[in-house]
């Protein structure tokens, strides 16, 4: 991808907006609190303060690049269009009927989510194609327009198409299609064989429904940004940041808002990875800390782990199972419900929970002064001397100690006689040990084991709390990079333009057809190389090919890779091979006397990732200068300390600030525990790192 000289990076949060300009100078950032009722303000007040930062005008801004929690938030809030399902006769209730599995086994009381759509949104039409494409019972245009007229009645806003097996012949949702449009052209459609054209009903339903739930909002939402960004003058392209870790242009944007789910998570996925190659590390652990959520994601040879299939809006302590899923490529990670806005509270069994409930940017933490009276992580890591009150966001906001101290001690004193230190003592390590378990969790569902990982810490709240993560997770070393603050919208501006098309089609090896195979492959790869040419007319291409296989009569596929080669010219040897490989890392062994099947193909196009400067080793100069200390309390010990001050701006290459220390600068702080010391490395990382680790030197 050629690299634009000025290009802007934005990510919309749920408390901050951050915004990131890099010019030829070099980066320049800000965070500015989200506007929910319209979001483009902070984007455009952002713009505004980077530019003067920069010294330039809005309209020499040559790109922007964006991602975005408003269509997740919308999913999660239930904030979308009135919309409406049309599907298969016997097939009205299968995004209510889920997939009959429960995600909590022993909860007898076990209540499962509501569909995103009621039943009566939900309409059938005749007609049924079998699973492998042949039409079993045609249907007729006069059906599809006898329901059309009751969704005309029904005054809907958005229309989703999911007809069973249209993957693998989509001529009758194409129907539904063409009658909607010329008889409600006003009215948003999409069609499942478009939007995810894979085997799974109850998946592809979902994510179709999805889809068109958002769709007349984000479609509004972009038009609106694209002209106020024209009456500021920067009228350049605009693209957004997809959930798969790459680029697309805001018309495909608009047309498959769904893409956009976690595109802001994964633009911080894309920024660890990008550090990781520059680190050379081949196993990083990315923790993403903001104001309302903490996503944690396992990143291996510097490319962060992807899958096809995600939730959103979990509804029951974050379980797999319990949300809503989505059938698209993402990044995968979890997320969970910690972030500086999540709100403490005592609950029934006299124990401190935080999160999920955010106090976001309206009215925000306690001590932002804006009207929250409930105590937020943020009120803990103020009281626990974390925080510097009149240098939060660049001095943009003055915090207030007295309200974090009093919000605390209002929830907690009268329940469990704490005071406000004590309080915020225990909302840190609730908050710490959830994060600490998820991540737990992920390594174990992955087959990893963290003490061998590195982790990169970045977003607002990360530095404060990575140390106490790496205390509790095992793991060594901590880097925190330059702009950690705003390290989403840095990972948008290091993405390549990318789009990944795949489809399900179902075959034995003991059926493979070559001559299929060649052609699936090859319309998947026009499809993906046509829409990144929609964002770049001239940058090289790379392929990537990888197909879904299991054994027959398993339940799901593990993903095996393939060289441009091995797809262009396939033999069934080939693909066993591959198989068995891949599935020996995962299960060290394989079942012998058993079919191997595929069910889902996929092609990935992507112009070459900008490529990182290596850091070579650095060696220990001197001790970092201190501004003073600062009364910081220390987890491990359960006490106070006095820790050393050191501004980032003035951490010199080579220098080590020993722990307990606090390294500050605008947009974030990085808390250095007693057992850990921090150097200063010749790309401005700051390496966190247990304390014999630097003894003669640092790699």
């Amino acid at each position: 991808m050629a690299k634009t000289v000025n290009r802007l990076g934005v990510d919309i949060g749920g408390t901050f907006t951050d915004v990131v300009l890099e010019t030829a100078s070099g980066l320049h950032s800000t965070k500015v609190l989200t506007t929910y009722a319209a979001p483009e303000d902070a984007i455009i007040d952002g713009m505004k303060q980077v530019c003067t930062k920069a010294g330039i005008a809005p309209d020499e801004i040559g790109q922007i690049i964006h991602g975005t929690t408003l269509a997740t938030n919308a999913l999660i809030e239930r904030r979308g269009a009135k919309t409406a399902l049309i599907t298969t006769e016997g097939f009205r209730d299968v995004i209510e009927m889920r997939t009959e599995s429960r995600f909590e086994q022993y909860d007898l009381n076990l209540t499962l989510p509501e569909p995103l759509l009621p039943r009566e949104r939900r309409f059938t039409v005749p007609g049924r194609v079998d699973a492998t494409g042949n039409v079993l019972v045609g249907l007729e245009r006069e059906a599809v327009e006898n329901v059309v007229e009751r969704i005309a009645d029904g005054g809907f806003e958005s229309v989703a198409v999911g007809l069973i097996h249209s993957y693998l012949n989509p001529n009758h949702e194409r129907l539904v299609r063409e009658v909607l449009a010329e008889r409600l052209p006003e009215v948003s459609v999409s069609i499942s064989s478009e939007v995810s054209p894979q085997m799974r009903e109850y998946e592809r339903f979902n994510t179709v429904v999805a889809n068109a739930y958002i769709k007349p909002l984000m479609a509004s939402y972009l038009g609106r940004l694209e002209g106020r960004l024209r009456d500021e003058g920067a009228a350049c392209q605009v693209f957004l940041m997809h959930s798969g870790g790459g680029i697309i242009s805001i018309a495909d944007a608009a047309e498959f808002p769904v893409r956009l789910v976690e595109s802001g998570p994964a633009g911080g996925a894309v920024f660890a990875a990008h550090i990781a190659a520059r680190h050379g590390l081949d196993k990083v652990l990315s923790f993403d800390m903001g104001g309302t959520t903490a996503k944690i994601c396992l990143i291996k040879d510097q490319t962060p782990k992807t899958s096809r299939v995600f939730e959103v809006a979990r509804t029951y302590r974050f379980k797999k199972g319990s949300g809503m899923p989505i059938s698209i490529p993402v990044i995968d990670m979890v997320e969970i419900g910690a972030g500086g806005g999540s709100l403490a509270h005592v609950d029934a069994m006299r124990q401190i929970r935080v999160g999920p409930e955010s106090a976001g940017s309206e009215p925000g933490p306690a001590c932002y002064g804006r009207g929250g009276e409930r105590p937020a992580v943020t009120d803990a890591d103020l009281v626990l001397g974390k925080l510097d009150p009149e240098n939060f966001a660049g001095g943009s906001i003055r915090l207030s100690p007295d309200a974090s101290s009093s919000a605390l001690t209002g929830v907690f004193a009268e329940v469990l006689d704490m005071d406000a230190e004590e309080a915020a003592f225990g909302v840190a390590e609730v908050v710490d040990e959830n994060m600490a378990n998820a991540a737990r969790v992920h390594a174990v569902e992955n087959g990893e084991d963290l003490s061998e990982y590195t982790m990169i810490a970045f977003g607002g709240a990360a530095p404060l709390h990575a140390g106490r993560l790496c205390e509790k997770l095992g793991i060594e070393r901590c880097l925190v990079p330059p702009g950690a603050g705003v390290g989403s919208a840095i990972g948008f501006l290091r993405a390549p333009f990318s789009f990944e098309a795949n489809r399900s089609v179902y075959m034995r090896l003991a059926d493979f057809d070559a001559e299929v195979i060649r052609m699936l492959l090859a319309e998947l790869q026009q499809e993906a190389t046509g829409f990144v040419r929609s964002c770049d007319a001239e940058s090289p291409i790379l392929l990537e090919f990888k197909v879904y296989m299991r054994y027959s009569g398993q339940g799901w596929e593990i993903p095996i890779p393939l060289s441009e080669a091995q797809a262009m010219a396939p033999d069934a040897e080939t693909f066993q091979r591959r198989f068995e490989e891949e599935y020996t890392k995962l299960f060290a062994r394989t079942v012998k006397g058993m079919d191997i099947e595929i069910t889902v193909w996929a092609v990935n196009a992507t112009t070459p990732p900008i490529a990182p400067d290596t850091i070579q080793q650095t060696d220990v100069i001197g001790t970092a200068v201190t501004s003073g200390t600062r009364r910081l309390f220390d987890p491990a010990k359960a006490a106070f300390t006095d820790a050393q001050i050191v501004g980032r701006g003035g951490f010199q290459t080579g220098q080590i600030a020993q722990g307990p220390a606090v390294i500050v600068e605008d947009e974030t702080t990085i808390i250095v525990p007693s057992s850990r010391d921090a150097m200063c490395k010749s790309d401005g990382c700051i390496d966190v790192m247990t304390k014999p680790a630097h003894a003669g030197g640092a790699a």
